[in-house]
């Protein structure tokens, strides 16, 4: 038996992701005691993309495993920026629960149904350029805080829905409120939305062993086709950009959109290769992309 000390921050949302990789390990026999670290991300007051990109939410945790204070980390597949800390590396994908974005709303709206100049909260830049390209009609209001803040915010803030990850609602055991899940195919999920990401130290051998036997091969396939998109074309938090895998048999298929801010211009595209080179389709669809136009839209968003 192995003890397993397991960095995460502190959040209802991220102590039970922690929870559910630390059940897998405990079910091989390891020990696992978890680790509450706050990042600066937890301390942010602005905006997100103002302030300095995802990787406010993981610093602290990343030298917490570079100090070798903790030996793993549990993040959302979502938050992890494509370039992590020198002597660092991903172990396991060991589950994807629902990546699709969903509709919330104040009692008796639904998505479809909202009428003209009706209030929809997110956090996320790419929801809001999602929501101005295919709903102009709508009025996206900008929020914070995590899911139960957000959730209250549509009766504090008199607003007439809110857009979340379903997953998250999952974890949190919130899924009776899933009644307005939104198409992937149209509104194309952030990468890496609803995988569990298990980070850890290169040199450290013992413990990438151990974790390996959590990966999930078909999730794990997914999620670094989708990260190599999003590291060819250089994505960051300042870009409304959308990436989803799906795997149809030894095939997996890659959709993606670059969207402008405001949702006027938009370059999308798809493509499909074998389930073994998943970064191979990533860089493939990703200067595809950046040639029929992305370039200039992400260089825009600088």
């Amino acid at each position: 038996m192995t003890l397993l000390r397991l960095g995460t921050r502190g959040s209802e949302l991220a102590i039970a992701q922690a929870e559910r990789v630390a059940n897998l390990l405990r079910g091989l026999g390891h020990e696992v005691a978890l680790v509450k670290i706050e990042t600066s991300g937890d301390r942010l007051k602005g905006p997100l993309s103002k302030v300095g990109g995802k990787g406010l939410w993981l610093r602290e945790i990343e030298d917490a495993l570079l100090n070798a204070t903790i030996d793993i980390a549990v993040h959302s597949g979502k938050d992890m920026p494509v370039e992590l800390a020198e002597g660092l590396t991903v172990g396991a994908y060991p589950e994807r629960e629902d990546p699709r974005d969903v509709f919330i709303g104040a009692p008796g709206r639904r998505f479809a149904a909202l009428p003209p100049g009706s209030r929809v909260g997110t956090g996320s830049l790419r929801r809001i350029a999602l929501l101005k390209c295919l709903r102009p009609d709508l009025e996206p209001v900008p929020l914070r805080g995590n899911v139960p803040t957000r959730l209250a915010k549509i009766e504090t803030m008199g607003l007439d829905g809110v857009l979340l990850a379903a997953a998250g609602l999952i974890r949190l055991g919130l899924d009776e409120q899933i009644l307005d899940p939104l198409d992937p195919e149209r509104y194309i999920p952030a990468g890496g939305q609803g995988a569990l990401a298990v980070e850890l130290r290169i040199d450290d051998e013992e413990v990438q062993q151990i974790i390996a036997q959590i990966d999930d091969r078909d999730v794990a396939a997914q999620v670094r086709a989708e990260r190599a998109f999003l590291f060819e074309i250089g994505a960051d938090c300042h870009t409304p950009v959308a990436v989803h895998a799906t795997i149809h048999g030894v095939r997996l298929r890659l959709r993606a959109l670059v969207l402008s801010p405001d949702g006027d211009e938009r370059i999308e595209g798809s493509a499909e290769g074998e389930l073994r080179a998943p970064e191979t389709l990533g860089v493939t669809l990703g200067r595809e992309l950046l040639q029929r136009g992305a370039r200039r839209i992400l260089e825009a968003c600088v």
